[in-house]
């Protein structure tokens, strides 16, 4: 099998079992997305790491593994014995510890590669339109997360142990989801963010009138 390959096979061992919708499916679509980006933006980048990343970046996440600085010492370990080097080595860990939104909310926009974000932007398309729908529900009732409650207003979030309370549900779509696609770095990323959006503004739209029935 060639590093690609074995990369696939280790996320999928990772995250067989895990049930807050960051589960091997989701990498996959989001390396299948960052395909897209490169793709329509026709972007000059070193695809082996734009894929492995895109397809690594859950697997250290405290959201699924009890202890990510060992998750990390593992996968270091595990990319060395296939071969990658100590450069991408480097490249791959800064990009999956530097992407995610919680990350962003105490420390500030995070510097990436082009590489890393184009997998930022894939990974946050995968928080948008249906499949970002489903996947909010999924992981707040997962939590304990209400649906709705119309006392409990959209917050603004200065650390990642608040954010990951969460309030409810349906906040999360103004706490997070709707701020994504003015944070899109790609061009490609960019015009699929806003077309999810729009659905999702459709979606609200309906559950409003429903909820108030």
């Amino acid at each position: 099998m060639n590093k690609l390959d074995q990369v696939i096979c280790y996320t999928k061992q990772k995250l067989t079992d895990e049930k807050t919708g960051h589960d091997f499916l989701h990498v996959e679509r989001v390396a299948h997305l960052a395909e897209k980006i490169v793709h329509e933006d026709q972007l000059d980048v070193n695809r082996e790491i734009v894929l492995s990343s895109a397809y690594l970046h859950d697997v250290i996440d405290d959201k699924v593994t009890d202890n990510s600085e060992q998750a990390m010492l593992e996968l270091a370990d595990f990319l060395g014995d296939i071969a990658f080097t100590d450069n991408e080595i480097a490249e791959i860990l800064q990009i999956i510890q530097n992407l995610s939104f919680s990350k962003e909310i105490e420390n500030g926009k995070q510097s990436l590669s082009l590489e890393g974000q184009i997998v930022q932007d894939a990974d946050r398309l995968e928080a948008l339109g249906a499949i970002g729908i489903l996947r909010t529900a999924y992981y707040g009732g997962g939590h304990d997360h209400p649906i709705h409650h119309e006392t409990l207003k959209p917050q603004n979030f200065t650390s990642k142990k608040e954010y990951r309370k969460g309030t409810t549900v349906i906040n999360h779509f103004y706490e997070k989801l709707f701020l994504l696609p003015e944070k899109m770095n790609t061009k490609a990323g960019k015009k699929e963010a806003n077309r999810r959006k729009i659905f999702m503004e459709t979606f609200l739209d309906e559950f409003y009138h429903e909820w108030r029935v």
